[in-house]
């Protein structure tokens, strides 16, 4: 009997010890805990095998800044708008053919090679909810904007679906 509460206990001491969860929350949006809420950056190990290929970009496809233009001053905060010819903008989850949505490179090149994942950090921000216009607050000096298209699992469609602006931020 004194085995079997030995036993037990044991198992239990395991169970709570390998619990890595924390319930403290703070208010900071980190790289890791945007990845978890946004919809397409979820896949197992084995899914790799099952991705779709990268969608054809239809004729004529574009993306560009709809209010910002190449060598512009502006004050910071600023607002961005996004836009897009001949495809949808949709949320990240499921790669379909002529959708995707925008990402926003700030100060980090001039594209992402097609089929790349782009990368989540403070110079490449994500916009998988399906958003085209957001506001950025970034130091005085210039600074090289690109809009980057991708597909439902943020692969980037590569340079014939960026474009790439300077602005002067006062």
């Amino acid at each position: 009997m004194r085995t079997i509460y030995l036993l037990s206990l044991m198992i239990l001491t395991g169970l709570f010890s390998c619990n890595s969860s924390s319930t403290q929350s703070t208010n900071t949006d980190t790289a890791a805990s945007a990845m978890a809420t946004d919809t397409g950056m979820h896949m197992m190990a084995d899914s790799a095998k099952m991705i779709a290929p990268l969608p054809a970009i239809p004729a004529g496809a574009a993306v560009y800044f709809k209010n910002l233009k190449n060598g512009e001053t502006v004050k910071s905060p600023f607002k961005v708008e996004m836009g897009v010819k001949n495809m949808k903008v949709d949320t990240a989850g499921l790669v379909l053919p002529d959708e995707g949505h925008h990402h926003l490179l700030i100060d980090a090149g001039d594209s992402v090679a097609a089929g790349t994942v782009v990368p989540k950090d403070a110079q490449h921000i994500h916009f998988g909810k399906g958003q085209t216009e957001t506001t950025v607050t970034l130091p005085p000096g210039k600074h090289r904007l690109t809009l980057q298209y991708a597909d439902g699992i943020h692969r980037s469609y590569g340079a014939a679906l960026s474009a790439t602006i300077e602005v002067n931020v006062k």
